[in-house]
């Protein structure tokens, strides 16, 4: 698609309208002259949140919302509450921040196979630090790979080798790190292809990568012969389990096949597992896991020649509230492994009426092998036109360009009754829709459609830089 295509096509309508509250809702440019009062500005938050709610309530939103229980949100709301005024860095006047995320590390590293490290070096010991989020974590191991190399090895152009599949927040590392992020083309079962990765290991290589599983897709790479890769070289493995980390053990216990994806392979150096997702907790926490302590130390900032006097910080963020790990420990301290395996129990149940249906439909085909993300594409029809279709009708999908396509990240409100169902009966009638669709060019492709020429690659980039100084307009 070029951009003579895409004219008609405002950016509201492809992407939404970023400033509903402009006419509904006083906007402030500046201080009130005096303060409002707080019982109407309860009620007017209390409105929009209300609205905002209605979104994902029915069931139909992709990802986002991973539990959607309000009666567990006003729980760890009220744990957020009894710690959202102190600050983490000071455990002088917060010790209990060294209980609660000492305790959330150990938790997520022992669900992600910690005391296996042992069997391969009995010294090694499974260690972290809560972070901000999975961005986060996966920068943190980033830094920690750059300066490891650059103290151990020598390294100064320091390159890491990954799947063309891997998260953003990579390149966004890379380009603040100074690393040369090495993409490589996936395998056609779209999983890291281990040979191509292993042609651009070079003596610059300080580690390597893999997703359990992959954004795009939810496909988990070969992790074991990733690690066999890592061990090879003698360098860094780092696996992003942002996405997967806290769900994949729980589906491996209920019995589905799950290659080893943990710290049961003797290459893994480093993993990252947001816990703000299948972990239940409130947005805003994630782990980072080192296989010991001397990789983690690479991470810590200290400084004692300062005029302020000493100052220390594990992660990027200095002052933290101490409120989100309070409410992180207590989501999975109430929910525990029983609640764990009983939530994935109903997800996975939903997954598979899902793949069913789509079984039932032939023009429509599973990207890989999926597992809580289901990717589609189809060779039959213009599949951003059903994806048209499925956003009248309500569903929110996340949109796909390699191949073209979209996937459906399966969360707890799709496990309630019917949701399921109504998806694959929605899905269906989208393929009828796309066989004689009403407008040659989908809404939902615009985007996917520029990035296939040069012209349409740089519009699109403007289009972007436009959306994020658009997030903070007035």
């Amino acid at each position: 698609m070029d951009s003579n295509q895409a004219d008609d096509l405002s950016l509201e309508k492809v992407l939404g309208d970023m400033h509903p509250y402009r006419q509904k809702l006083t906007t402030y440019d500046r201080l009130p002259p005096t303060g409002r009062d707080t019982a109407e500005l309860l009620a007017e938050l209390s409105a929009i949140a209300a609205q905002e709610d209605q979104l994902w309530e029915s069931g139909q939103v992709s990802g986002t919302i991973y539990h959607g229980g309000k009666g567990h949100y006003a729980f760890l709301n009220k744990v957020f509450s009894l710690f959202s005024h102190m600050n983490l860095l000071q455990r002088d006047m917060c010790p209990s921040g060294t209980k609660f995320e000492g305790e959330i590390i150990s938790m997520v590293a022992n669900v992600l196979n910690a005391p296996a490290v042992k069997q391969y070096n009995p010294q090694d010991e499974v260690c972290g630090v809560v972070t901000s989020g999975g961005s986060d974590s996966i920068q943190c191991a980033m830094l920690v790979y750059r300066d490891w190399a650059r103290a151990e090895k020598g390294i100064t152009q320091p390159e890491m080798v990954a799947p063309a599949t891997i998260h953003p927040a990579f390149e966004k590392g890379a380009h603040y790190f100074g690393i040369k992020l090495v993409r490589v083309p996936v395998a056609g079962d779209y999983r890291a292809d281990v040979a191509a990765m292993r042609l651009q290991i070079n003596p610059n290589t300080i580690a390597i990568v893999g997703s359990a599983g992959n954004y795009p897709h939810g496909i988990i790479d070969p992790l074991e012969e990733l690690s066999d890769l890592a061990l090879e070289h003698g360098i860094g493995f780092h696996v992003d389990g942002c996405l997967g980390g806290f769900i994949l053990p729980w589906i491996e216990k209920l019995g589905y096949p799950v290659p080893l994806f943990d710290f049961r392979l003797p290459g893994v150096t480093s993993m990252s597992c947001d816990t703000h997702k299948w972990g239940y907790t409130l947005k805003g926490t994630s782990v980072v896991l080192y296989r010991n302590p001397k990789l983690r130390r690479y991470q810590f900032y200290t400084t004692s020649e300062w005029a302020g006097g000493m100052y220390i910080s594990p992660t990027f963020q200095g002052s933290r509230s101490a409120g989100l790990s309070a409410a992180a420990w207590a989501a999975m301290v109430a929910i525990g492994e029983e609640g764990y395996l009983e939530t994935t129990r109903g997800i996975m149940a939903a997954v598979d009426k899902i793949r069913l249906g789509i079984a039932s439909i032939p023009e429509i085909k599973l990207i890989g092998d999926t597992t809580f993300v289901i990717g589609m594409t189809s060779d039959e029809v213009d599949i951003y036109h059903v994806n048209d279709y499925l956003r009248m009708k309500g569903w929110r999908m996340n949109g796909l360009q390699d191949p073209p396509g979209f996937h459906f990240c399966v969360t707890l409100p799709q496990s309630q009754p019917g949701i399921a169902e109504r998806f694959v009966a929605d899905l269906r009638d989208g393929v009828a829709y796309a066989k004689d669709p009403p407008r040659p060019a989908p809404v939902s492709g615009v985007v996917y459609g520029l990035a296939s020429s040069l012209p349409g690659q740089m519009m699109l980039k403007e289009m972007l830089l436009y959306v994020l100084d658009e997030m903070y307009a007035l």
